[in-house]
């Protein structure tokens, strides 16, 4: 389970909480009381396959049509 760690006790603390996610603990940084970050261990995998389902999904939708739009309308 990750603990929670407030960011300014993530800020003073960084070295530590570093320590601790090497040895296999994961911190979830909380600001104003609500979740904004989680460092836990490198596990040494890629994110390729997670990249790779979004294209998979991208693929699925619907191509839609603008129109014939130049350079010019865009900036004009």
């Amino acid at each position: 389970m990750d603990r929670a760690i407030s960011a300014s006790e993530a800020n003073q603390r960084f070295s530590e909480m570093l320590r601790d996610v090497r040895q296999g603990q994961a911190f979830v940084v909380m600001s104003r009381g609500r979740p904004v970050a989680r460092v836990s261990p490198a596990d040494g995998q890629s994110h390729a396959p997670s990249i790779n389902n979004l294209l998979g999904f991208l693929e699925t939708l619907p191509v839609r049509q603008g129109g014939d739009w130049t350079r010019d309308d865009l900036y004009a």
